[in-house]
C-alpha cells in the first residue's frame, strides 16, 4: 500500500469507473443492525447514503433494521399505507414486521423485522448454517446469537417480499453489513439465487479483536492466521460467519485500503471492491446560520468549563476534542491524553487549550453541582470536585481514562494552560449538560484531534472538516490515507487535515507530533487559521455522496453480473 493512493488495491477496479456502462439494479434491500438504530458509525454511513439512492431509485431501496418495540423510536414513522397486502401475506408466514419511513435525508422506506421469534430456532438454523457453509456457530455468546436472529429475520422479509413482489426480476440486490447480518446474506445466497448479493465489512471482527487485546496488528499481519487467532481471542464464531459469507456472496466489500488488507490475510479472501464511506452535507449550517450556531456552541462549552474548574476562560481559548466510541487504544484515546500532557510544558503555546473527551462512556447521572452552578451563572473561582469530568461514571475507580489522567497527575489545575475534560455521553441534546447535539457541539471546535491505531474508514474527522473543522489523524484511518490521496502528500494542518505516520510500535513520536501541531496551531494568524479551516470544508465537499457513489454502483453491477451468469447456467 502506498499510502497515498487510496484506491490502489489490487482489486480495484476504479480506472474504469467512468468508461464502464453499469446494470443498475431495479431494486435493492440493505439490512444492518444500525438501520433506524444510532449505534455506530455505520448509522452515519447508511443513513447519509440514503438520499442518494433514494433519488436514483425513487422508493425502490428499501432498509431493513431490527424492531426493538419502541414506540418513541424517533428515527422511524411507521406508515401502514405501504404494503399493506404483502404485511397480510407476511404476517401469515410467520413474520411481525412494521413498515414506514427513516427520518433520515431522503425517507427512504424502512421495515423493522420482530427477530426473537426465530430464537426458539436457533439450533435448527445454525445447524443449516453449518450444513450448507460450514460456519462454526457452537462457540458463540455475546451478541452473535442476537445478531444472527435478526440477520435470518432480515432475510425472511426479503425472501418474502420477492416472491410477493418481484418474482422473475433479476435485477434486484441484497447488501448485508458487517459480520451481523452475515446468516442473512448466505441464506439468500441458497435460498434465493437469482438476487444478487453484497457483503461489506467495515471492520473485520478478528482484526479489532487483535488490535483491542494490545496486539501489535500491522508489522504481524502478514504472518497471523485468521482461524488460530479466532481461537486464542475466543472469537470463532464471529470470524466463521464473516470468513464464510466473504467467501460465498456474490461481491464482497469493504471501506478502505487498510481493512482490505486485514481482509485478505485474516479472511483469505480478497475484497471485489474498496467503497469509501461519503458523506451528506445538507445539515450543515452556511452562512450567518453557520456563524450564529458556531458562536452559540462555544459560548456553552466555555460555560460549562469554567463553571467546572472555576475559570474564567474566553472567546480565545483554544477548543479541541477528540471523539467516537471508547475503544481506549484503538481510538487513540491514550495518545491524545499523552499529548495533551506534554503540550503543558510546551513553551510555544500561545494560548490556552481547553481539549474534550467526548466519549460514551459507563455514565451514570449528569453532575448537579455543575448544573447548580450553570443554573446560578455568575463567575467561580474555585473548581468543583474531581474538575475532570461532566458526568458521574458507575465505574470512576475503574475507568481507563480518568485512570490515565490520574497517573499522569493532570488535575485541570487553575495554572495550567491545558485542561481537558472528559464528557463521557452521547450528545443526543438531552445529556443533562449541553443539552445540545454532537452536530451542534462541534462546531465550538478549532481543532478536533482523532490519533487513531485501528481504524478502517474514520466518520469523526470527516464530519470534522464538514463544520470547518481542521483534525489531526493518522495514516493507519482510511480518511487519513484518503486525505493523503487527494493531497498527493500526508497531509499538514494548513491543507485542513494533518495526517500522522503511526505504527504499531511510535505511541510516543505520535504524541509529539500532536503536542507540536496544536502548538503550531496556537500561533497561527487569522488569515492562516480562516485559510486552513477553508481548505479543512473544501476537502469534505470530495468526499460527499455525489462523488463515491459510482464506487457502489460498480460493486452492484459486479454482483449483478455474476447473478446473471449463475442464473443462465
Amino acid at each position: 500500500m502506498c499510502g497515498f493512493c487510496y484506491f490502489c488495491t489490487q482489486n480495484s477496479h476504479h480506472n474504469r469507473i467512468m468508461t464502464k456502462d453499469f446494470i443498475l439494479p431495479e431494486y435493492i434491500f440493505e439490512s444492518s443492525w444500525e438501520v433506524c438504530n444510532k449505534v455506530g458509525g455505520i448509522y452515519t454511513v447508511l443513513s447519509t447514503r440514503a438520499k442518494t439512492l433514494q433519488d436514483m431509485l425513487n422508493d425502490k431501496v428499501i432498509f431493513i433494521g431490527p424492531d426493538f418495540k419502541e414506540s418513541s423510536n424517533q428515527c422511524f414513522t411507521e406508515d401502514n399505507t405501504l404494503f399493506s397486502e404483502w404485511k397480510a401475506k407476511a404476517s401469515e408466514e410467520g413474520l411481525t414486521v412494521r413498515v414506514g419511513r427513516w427520518n433520515v435525508p431522503g425517507n427512504p422506506i424502512a421495515i423493522l423485522v420482530d427477530f426473537n421469534p426465530y430464537f426458539s430456532k436457533k439450533n435448527e438454523i445454525y445447524t443449516w448454517l453449518w450444513e450448507h457453509y460450514q460456519v462454526d456457530s457452537l462457540h458463540a455468546y455475546g451478541d452473535y446469537d442476537e445478531a444472527s436472529m435478526f440477520s435470518y429475520a432480515a432475510a425472511l422479509v426479503v425472501e418474502s417480499y420477492y416472491h410477493f413482489y418481484l418474482e422473475g426480476n433479476k435485477r434486484v440486490i441484497y447488501h448485508g453489513n458487517e459480520w451481523m447480518l452475515g446468516l442473512g446474506v448466505l441464506y439468500i445466497n441458497n435460498k434465493l439465487p437469482q438476487v444478487a448479493t453484497v457483503f461489506t465489512t467495515h471492520a473485520t471482527s478478528i482484526g479489532r479483536s487483535i488490535a483491542g487485546n494490545n496486539k501489535p496488528l500491522y508489522d504481524y499481519l502478514f504472518a497471523y492466521n485468521g482461524d488460530q487467532m479466532a481461537d486464542e481471542l475466543n472469537m470463532q464464531s464471529k470470524h466463521s460467519i464473516e470468513k464464510q459469507t466473504a467467501k460465498h456472496v456474490d461481491c464482497f466489500t469493504t471501506v478502505s485500503d487498510i481493512t482490505a488488507n486485514e481482509c485478505k490475510e485474516l479472511l483469505d479472501k480478497p475484497v471485489d471492491f474498496v467503497l469509501p464511506n461519503g458523506f451528506e452535507d445538507g445539515f450543515v449550517p452556511k452562512g450567518a446560520a453557520f456563524t450564529k450556531k458556531r458562536k452559540a456552541a462555544r459560548k456553552m462549552v466555555l460555560n460549562v468549563a469554567n463553571a467546572l474548574l472555576g475559570t474564567s476562560l474566553d472567546d480565545d481559548t483554544l477548543i479541541v476534542s477528540t471523539s467516537g466510541r471508547y475503544e481506549f487504544r484503538n481510538k487513540g484515546i491514550d495518545v491524545y491524553i499523552e499529548a495533551m500532557n506534554r503540550l503543558l510544558r510546551d513553551n510555544r503555546l500561545n494560548k490556552t487549550v481547553l481539549a474534550f473527551i467526548e466519549v460514551p462512556g459507563w455514565v451514570g447521572e449528569p453532575r448537579q453541582d455543575l448544573i447548580d452552578r450553570l443554573q446560578n451563572g455568575g463567575n467561580y473561582d474555585t473548581a468543583l470536585p474531581v474538575p475532570l469530568i461532566t458526568h458521574w461514571l458507575h465505574n470512576m475507580s475503574h475507568d481507563k481514562t480518568l485512570d490515565m489522567l490520574k497517573y499522569l497527575d493532570m488535575q485541570n489545575r487553575y495554572e495550567d494552560k491545558v485542561k481537558l475534560i472528559f464528557l463521557p455521553c452521547y450528545l443526543n441534546g438531552n445529556d443533562g449538560i449541553f443539552n445540545m447535539t454532537y452536530y451542534d457541539l462541534i462546531l465550538a471546535n478549532d481543532l478536533c484531534v482523532y490519533p487513531s491505531y485501528y481504524e478502517p474508514w474514520g466518520y469523526t474527522p470527516l464530519e470534522a472538516v464538514a463544520f470547518k473543522v481542521p483534525c489531526i489523524t493518522t495514516d493507519l484511518a482510511g480518511f487519513g490515507l484518503w486525505a493523503n490521496s487527494v493531497y498527493g502528500h500526508y497531509g499538514k494542518i494548513v491543507d485542513g487535515v494533518e495526517v500522522v505516520h503511526r505504527t504499531d510500535y511510535n505511541y510516543s513520536e505520535v504524541a509529539d507530533r500532536i503536542k507540536d501541531t496544536i502548538a503550531q496551531y496556537s500561533c497561527l494568524s487569522v488569515a492562516e487559521v480562516k485559510k486552513s479551516r477553508d481548505n479543512a470544508a473544501r476537502l469534505s465537499k470530495k468526499a460527499l455522496w455525489s462523488q463515491f457513489i459510482k464506487y457502489y454502483l460498480e460493486a452492484y453491477d459486479f454482483a449483478l453480473r455474476k447473478a446473471e451468469k449463475r442464473n443462465n447456467n
